[in-house]
């Protein structure tokens, strides 16, 4: 006769096998949640970063596609390779001068435009200018991108040398404006400011440093008839960027500054020559502004000489 096995008896499950087994089940849950927790963490993270670098991308194709768009829009007046004994842009002469004609005659504009020429200076004399401006304006400068050093200001210490040199340059810009406009030299009378001045690429600290604004010099100084410049720097060897614009209705114009050319550059200075200077991206650009007014009250005299002590 088969022996019955007696069955065991199943084990009652204690508390403490429940807890143990909901804290078990309650542990995997957490971890799941925990889980999800870091995965949603970390796509938001991986989101951030994409969107950041959308952005970037976007950004940089901005400005990228705005400076091909600008250039676009521009005509190379001179450029840094071109040599030209004179280059002229005529343009109609605004209603700035109107009230003037009756109290400084044939000194007014009546025929306005905008002039390059190349060679009217020595190189000699425009590499010292370089050299006194460094000097010069190295003593005190701007935080921003644009450093101005007036002549006439008492600032630069003068000497015998200098004084010399700039009244061969002015007399010769001067010249030159006087046989273009058809103006008797002794009508045509320097005026200020008259300065040195360095463009760099710092970011501006004030409105003065912000050079690239669009502006009209009889605006901004009232006694200017004619503005020339004489640039101490070269276009794409010494700094990028920088420059010189003329706005025009469909194409601005633009003038590559040239030291190696002796290039100057001068233009009627009323609201028919709206300009400004490109943003320097890299490099230092240097030149020398030399003013000039038909009104006798707002002439100034040439530098005194002031010696070092």
């Amino acid at each position: 006769m088969a022996t019955k096995r007696k069955r065991t008896p199943p084990i009652a499950k204690t508390e403490t096998d429940t807890l143990s087994k909901a804290e078990t089940l309650g542990s995997i849950s957490d971890k799941k949640q925990a889980s999800r927790k870091i995965g949603i963490s970390l796509s938001s993270d991986a989101v951030k970063r994409i969107v950041i670098r959308s952005v970037i991308v976007a950004a940089s194709f901005l400005v990228g596609a705005y400076f091909l768009w600008e250039e676009e829009l521009m005509d190379v007046f001179v450029g840094v390779s071109d040599t030209v004994d004179r280059k002229y842009m005529e343009v109609e002469c605004s209603s700035d001068y109107t009230k003037e004609r009756a109290a400084f005659g044939v000194c007014v504009p009546t025929r306005c435009g905008r002039v390059v020429m190349d060679n009217v200076v020595t190189i000699s004399e425009a590499e010292y200018l370089l050299r006194t401006a460094k000097a010069g304006l190295s003593m005190g400068e701007s935080y921003g991108g644009a450093s101005i050093l007036d002549l006439h200001s008492g600032a630069l210490s003068k000497g015998d040398k200098f004084i010399d040199i700039y009244k061969q340059v002015k007399n010769k810009i001067h010249g030159a404006i006087a046989r273009e406009f058809g103006i008797p030299v002794d009508k045509l009378y320097l005026t200020s400011p008259t300065f040195f001045s360095k463009m760099t690429p710092r970011p501006a600290q004030t409105v003065h440093d912000e050079y690239w604004q669009v502006h009209i010099d009889k605006e901004t100084y009232g006694s200017f008839h004619y503005t020339s410049l004489l640039y101490l720097a070269d276009y794409g060897r010494d700094f990028r960027g920088g420059r010189f614009v003329f706005l025009a209705p469909e194409r601005n114009i633009t003038v590559e500054p040239r030291l190696g050319k002796c290039r100057v550059s001068f233009f009627t200075s009323g609201s028919e020559n709206p300009h400004y200077v490109e943003k320097v991206s890299s490099g230092i650009r240097y030149a020398i502004t030399v003013s000039f007014t038909c009104d006798p009250s707002k002439a100034i005299e040439d530098p005194n000489i002031k010696r070092l002590q």
